[in-house]
């Protein structure tokens, strides 16, 4: 749960004399303390030697977060081909960076812990080049990072991981977990969901503004049509954040030469109570969508382009 912590904010001091303050007489001396911890600013009043002293407390709400991301290839302008399983792509040519919504959930997480102190831990279920992914994640300014090694659990889908995700942040302190609302290599989008399930604790998807008032979150999510759903959800809770939900910051290359040298913790099966972790779908078969039909651009003078118009409709029976 999140904490409460009240320090001593500035004090601010009135001379006088005390019976022009307090209707007492002079010499008299009096001091009241109120302290409500539900109704910040507090203080206390001591009026000592004719004079008052006010000392303000704010309360401080500290939140840990656990923040999930994945290494994913990138694709959007690349020839992608099948590998000989089937069931994968070769990857040999590929690019490698944080998945893109993770990176807005990322840069929530951060925003969050800059706000409300706390820790920030980044997870990943990665292979060994994953490392340069949390990395970045320390430079910016997580605290704390834990790999997962993808390679002892086999093949994964959206509920393995999932599980195995749950299995290492259970025994983790933390208010709120982010999550991307989808990976751009397999688009499951169903990771943050089913890792809220299992660890029995709220969620909201596709969010694109939140703030915390009161231990709770206060959440806009996106909906079809271009609707926003307005949530109040109590901590601890999950969320699988939008992109655009804010703007991801890039890392100093200082930052990124001191996390250069941060330890990140690495678990595998060993450390993982994962017996019963099972596959809950079967990826059958990966292929790239065959051509549907296409346009044909008809070149030449109007009467040619209407001689060869007429034929392609003869042909296709339409006359």
């Amino acid at each position: 749960m999140a904490k409460l912590a009240g320090d001593a904010g500035s004090s601010r001091h009135w001379s006088g004399l005390a019976k022009e303050r307090t209707g007492r007489a002079e010499g008299d001396t009096a001091s009241s303390v109120r302290n409500d911890t539900a109704n910040p600013p507090c203080c206390v009043a001591d009026d000592t030697a004719n004079v008052m002293i006010l000392h303000f407390f704010r309360k401080e709400v500290i939140l840990d977060i656990i923040v999930c991301i994945k290494r994913v290839a990138q694709t959007a302008e690349a020839e992608v081909k099948i590998d000989s399983s089937g069931k994968d792509i070769i990857k040999d040519h590929l690019t490698f960076d944080l998945n893109e919504s993770d990176t807005y959930a990322l840069e929530e997480a951060i925003l969050l812990k800059e706000k409300f102190s706390g820790t920030l831990t980044a997870v990943s279920l990665g292979a060994a080049e994953t490392d340069d992914t949390l990395r970045i994640a320390l430079a910016k300014g997580a605290d704390s990072a834990i790999r997962i090694k993808a390679e002892d659990f086999g093949e994964l889908d959206g509920y393995k991981t999932a599980a195995i995700l749950k299995e290492v942040i259970k025994d983790l302190k933390y208010d709120v977990i982010f999550t991307g609302c989808i990976a751009t290599d397999d688009y499951y989008s169903q990771v943050g969901v089913i890792l809220a399930e299992l660890a029995g604790i709220p969620h909201a998807t596709l969010v694109t503004k939140m703030d915390f008032v009161d231990n709770k979150a206060h959440v806009h999510r996106e909906l079809e049509g271009g609707l926003l759903e307005h949530l109040e959800i109590n901590l601890p809770a999950l969320f699988a954040v939008q992109t655009g939900i804010n703007e991801p910051r890039y890392a100093s290359l200082i930052a990124i030469r001191r996390a250069a040298k941060k330890e990140i913790k690495v678990v595998g099966r060993d450390e993982i109570s994962a017996e019963k972790i099972t596959l809950n779908s079967n990826l059958e078969e990966l292929f790239i969508p065959p051509v549907g039909k296409r346009a044909e651009i008809l070149s030449g003078s109007m009467d040619e382009i209407s001689t060869k118009l007429t034929g392609i409709i003869k042909e296709k029976g339409l006359l």
